[in-house]
Order: C-alpha cells, then sequence, then structure tokens
C-alpha cells in the first residue's frame, strides 16, 4: 500500500470529535462543585438566620457580586486555558478587577469611618472561620474541576492550576457568604478576597503536578 493510500485510508475512518465535550466537562465540575459547597454550607455551617432582614440581604448580594464575579471571569479564562497553547491566545488580567473593586470600596468605607473602628470593621467577628471554611469547603470543587481539566490537554499548567483554584475559592466563598454576619466592606476584602487567593495560590502550586501529562 501506497503512503498516500494509507492516508487516504486513515482518513476516511475518522469519527467526527466533539470539540466542546471538554469545556462541558469544566461546567458540569464547576456545577458540581457549585452544589457540592451549598450542601456543606447548609447542613455544616447553616444558613444565617436574618437573610429576611433587608440590611442582610443587601450585604449578601454585595458578597455574592463580588465572589460570582470571580468565578464568571476565572471560569471564562480556564475554559480556554484548558486547550493546549490556549494561554497564548488570552490574557487573565481581568481577572483582578472584583478584587480591585472591593479593594477601593473598602477603602473608601474605613475612610470614612472613625479610626476607632477600623479593627472591627476588618476583623469582624469571624476572620478565623472564613480563613478556614472558604479554603475547606473549596477542596471539592477543586477536585470536581482538576478531574474534568486533566481530561484535556494544557501547557501552561501553573496558570491553569492557578485558575482552577480560583474558581473554587469564587465558588467555596459564594456558598460560605450564605453562612456569614460580619457584612462589612474590609471584612469581605480581606477575608473573602485573601481566603480565595489563597486557593489560586494553592492551584497553581498543585497545577503541575496534577495536570502532569
Amino acid at each position: 500500500m501506497k503512503t498516500n493510500e494509507l492516508i487516504s485510508m486513515l482518513s476516511s475512518q475518522v469519527d467526527p470529535v466533539d470539540t466542546r465535550e471538554v469545556v462541558r466537562n469544566v461546567r458540569i465540575a464547576i456545577l458540581v462543585g457549585a452544589a457540592a459547597s451549598l450542601l456543606a454550607v447548609v447542613f455544616v455551617l447553616g444558613v444565617r438566620t436574618d437573610l429576611n432582614e433587608m440590611h442582610a440581604q443587601v450585604f449578601l448580594v454585595a458578597k455574592l457580586a463580588f465572589s460570582l464575579s470571580v468565578v464568571i471571569l476565572a471560569s471564562h479564562y480556564l475554559v480556554k486555558y484548558i486547550r493546549p497553547g490556549g494561554e497564548f491566545r488570552v490574557r487573565f488580567a481581568l481577572t483582578v478587577l472584583p478584587f480591585l473593586a472591593v479593594m477601593i470600596l473598602a477603602a473608601i468605607s474605613l475612610a470614612t469611618a472613625p479610626r476607632s473602628h477600623w479593627e472591627t470593621m476588618v476583623f469582624g467577628s469571624y476572620w478565623l472561620e472564613c480563613l478556614i471554611a472558604i479554603p475547606t469547603v473549596a477542596v471539592v470543587p477543586f477536585a470536581a474541576i482538576m478531574s474534568a481539566v486533566r481530561l484535556a490537554a494544557p501547557t501552561d499548567l501553573v496558570r491553569t492550576g492557578a485558575l482552577a483554584g480560583l474558581v473554587a475559592g469564587g465558588v467555596s466563598a459564594t456558598a460560605y457568604a450564605l453562612h456569614c454576619m460580619d457584612d462589612l466592606l474590609p471584612f469581605i476584602a480581606l477575608w473573602y478576597g485573601g481566603t480565595i487567593v489563597l486557593c489560586t495560590v494553592a492551584g497553581a502550586v498543585l497545577g503541575p503536578k496534577l495536570l502532569r501529562w
């Protein structure tokens, strides 16, 4: 058999490839991780008891706006990074915008408050719980997302892992917001933002180990 005939035979038996399957798997993994995080918060930590009050609803919306914007932006870039060479076609600098926005609002909030209130505004009553809960709840969504990403072929394993950690941290913070009673913006900026960054750093460290071909 000649080479041209062999190539023709092989190319005639190729099944069509579903190019959206990998992206679909990642999105399903994010939804599964979000459901697991929500169940963990509802049945282990419990939902805050004052959600029938207007001020609690307003601050819950503010927290969700921050964490969901992190999830949406990070997942948008993650599905691009999971393809070989995907990192050359996009920049994920926009993922810092939610953090910048909440930090600016937190700075304005501190600037307009008496200095004697700053410690309470920054640390609240549950900073330690927030520091532990968000990374802990993020473990399941991170594992689900990384399992889906492993089915793809990313070439920048550090940044892909970081984006997976960023999505997982944002998903966890979104669920944790239903439980957290600390509502002030400096608290949200430091402890929500800081723990999401911790998840991102963990993803960057674990990415080369878990996503290696």
